[in-house]
């Protein structure tokens, strides 16, 4: 390894330990919070998403996403979760959200065996943080121990999640500040995208980088030529846009570091994924070629990002509510508005978002 590589090694190790041990007393969350009240939870959501996902494996990548983009807007607090109703505008009809997010069902079935288990107890908020970890341990990533005691907010906020969740699009530039506004940093950036290693995503996501990259009516020259010609027959110019293809093309159900291995063979589908390594004296890239070579290491420094995340904006003692029905604040059932159902055609493993 060069020196640069050995650098960033020692320093995403050391950003490991310092992570790790932060979130739990800045937010007042305790990964013992339900210890007395509901001792069984995590074993409930667990079973939920063996069963689920016996028929759906995308499910479990679909859940880390849902995850991400509840945090992103105004807190991990399971605003996304709310339906509209008529004092309330769901932030599933955002744009980066309307037609690509998926699992909204699945969080309810896990919420009902919760509630029939601890009634009263558990917030949808953290249903959603321990599902996006148990859904990277049944795809054979890392576990570690969830932060608990969000509670469940009261609004939510679709300007927010038009303008806070980064596009499949966007340049490193704006990746970068798109989660700098969050409080994470390159380094939470490049091991959050690794979620990318599972999930598909639309040809509407990146039909840009086929055929008409940044309006130079030529495709995008970082994306490997062999890819291009598969996409292309894929996703015909014109098409509908909403044929489905994997995020990681070669192990696209497992959690593993292929993700980085693709894009160094430029085989990284978003243009957002490739930007880490392609863009020009980027620092991602030095962190890029380390989780590569060393899987062990994504793996720890995805846990401290995935709990720094987790730790944005969250409600907690007497803030907010633990919501009855994750759709809606409580008392509000009756209000306008079913149990929202995404499409099947979202990208359910991408973190980013308008795919």
């Amino acid at each position: 390894m060069n020196s640069l590589g050995l650098t960033a090694a020692t320093a995403l190790c050391c950003v490991v330990v310092v992570l790790g041990a932060l979130p739990f007393s800045d937010a007042q969350l305790d990964p013992s919070f339900y210890n007395s009240t509901c001792s069984n939870v995590s074993s409930v959501i667990t079973q939920v998403l063996k069963n689920v996902s016996a028929s759906d494996p995308r499910i479990l990548g679909s859940l880390i996403r849902l995850h991400f983009h509840d945090c992103f807007v105004q807190g991990c607090d399971a605003s996304i979760l709310l339906n509209d109703t008529s004092t309330i505008v769901s932030e599933q009809g955002a744009g980066p959200n309307n037609n690509s997010i998926r699992g909204l069902d699945v969080v309810n079935q896990i919420k009902t065996a919760v509630e029939n288990a601890c009634p009263g107890i558990v917030s949808c908020a953290d249903i959603l943080a321990l599902a996006a970890e148990i859904s990277s341990v049944l795809s054979g990533g890392p576990d570690w121990q969830v932060p608990l005691g969000r509670r469940d907010s009261l609004t939510a906020n679709q300007t927010l999640a038009n303008q806070n969740l980064p596009a499949p699009t966007f340049n490193l530039t704006q990746l970068k500040s798109a989660f700098s506004n969050q409080g994470l940093n390159t380094t939470d950036l490049v091991a959050l995208s690794g979620a990318h290693t599972i999930g598909r995503a639309k040809c509407s996501s990146f039909i840009g980088r086929l055929y008409n990259f940044n309006n130079t009516n030529n495709p995008d020259p970082t994306l490997n030529t062999t890819l291009l010609q598969t996409l292309q027959a894929l996703c015909p110019n014109g098409g509908p846009g909403t044929n489905l293809t994997n995020l990681d093309l070669t192990t696209p159900d497992t959690f593993d570091n292929n993700y980085y291995s693709n894009l160094q063979s430029q085989n990284g589908l978003l243009q957002s994924d490739q930007e880490l390594f392609s863009t020009s004296g980027a620092d991602t890239i030095a962190i890029v070629n380390n989780f590569i070579n060393n899987q062990t290491l994504f793996f720890e420094v995805f846990k401290a990002s995935m709990i720094k995340m987790g730790n944005i904006g969250v409600l907690t003692g007497s803030q907010g509510e633990i919501r009855t029905q994750c759709n809606f604040v409580n008392g509000n059932s009756s209000s306008s508005g079913s149990v929202a159902m995404a499409t099947e055609e979202s990208p359910e493993g991408s973190l980013v978002s308008s795919i």
